[in-house]
């Protein structure tokens, strides 16, 4: 699967965020390619539906191979806002809908074909045959190349993967947020060689002041001596360590965060150091 290691998040580009002009859009792309981060995370709902459209007509300006980057979108949540006539936030994986909502992300990308399709959140009304032939239909025509989900747990990914095999599993996890380390998730997506991909992978680390972040960061001031890096480098390689191959999704558009995340990929942190900073977070020893 030709995946950058650190995924671009891109559900702040637009109207959710920072609302970059097309020529600010084209330069973004073209410094994440130019620095190895060639794989960009879309949603089909970021922006009220309308940052894959804003980011297809910058990726066309740009002039960059369709061949030299690839491009993740999910389908599935259907929320309430001008794009829409929904009354209230819902999930939809009919069949009709999945083709459709992957045929109307490839018109906004302008593209024929999706790199990975992912099902945003597991619905409780999903119909495990319905996805399959969906997937199916998409992936015999070309319209998409890998499949997986998104926040789904290990019995919910068997649900779905009895019918059709599941490639990735993108979840939330981080040092403050590592519930896949204890609920199977990451044991699952291991064995069963799933690629995990990870959103918000600096957790709350810089976000609260609880005694948990007091905690952490005052581990992560010691360590970034050592390592010569800063904070932020350290909780990317703190993820990249675990045997599952996890994948961070950043969402800064920050040019020098972004070169600094792409630092956790030379980093090993010795395995002392690993468990230092999980025992921080935790806020006790190890059992």
């Amino acid at each position: 699967m030709p995946t950058s290691e650190i995924i671009i998040g891109c559900m702040s580009w637009g109207k959710w965020g920072k609302q970059f002009s097309t020529k600010e859009q084209v330069e973004l792309i073209q410094f994440c390619l130019e620095n190895g981060n060639s794989t960009f995370d879309h949603a089909d709902i970021y922006g009220d539906y309308s940052t894959e459209a804003e980011f297809g007509k910058a990726f066309v300006e740009s002039g960059i191979a369709r061949e030299d980057i690839q491009l993740i979108s999910k389908c599935g949540i259907q929320l309430v806002g001008e794009a829409r006539n929904n009354k209230l936030k819902h999930y939809n994986y009919a069949k009709e809908y999945i083709i459709w909502s992957v045929e109307n992300s490839l018109q906004n990308f302008k593209t024929d074909y999706l790199d990975t399709l992912l099902l945003h959140r597991p619905s409780p009304l999903m119909q495990p045959d319905e996805i399959a032939e969906a997937i199916s239909e998409l992936k015999e025509s070309g319209k998409i190349i890998n499949f997986g989900v998104s926040n789904f747990t290990p019995s919910q990914v068997d649900l779905i993967a009895d019918k059709i095999p599941v490639s990735i599993n993108q979840i939330e996890f981080s040092l403050t947020h590592y519930a896949a380390m204890q609920n199977g998730s990451l044991d699952q997506m291991l064995q069963k060689q799933i690629q995990p991909m990870c959103w918000s992978p600096l957790g709350n680390v810089f976000k609260n002041e609880t005694p948990q972040s007091f905690r952490i960061r005052k581990i992560l001031n010691i360590l970034s001596k050592k390592y010569a890096v800063s904070n932020d480098v350290l909780l990317l390689a703190w993820i990249l360590k675990h045997p599952a191959k996890i994948y961070p999704v950043i969402g800064t558009t920050n040019k020098e965060r972004i070169l600094n995340a792409n630092k956790a990929l030379e980093i090993d942190l010795d395995l002392q150091d690993w468990f230092l900073l999980l025992e921080a977070s935790k806020g006790e020893e190890m059992p």
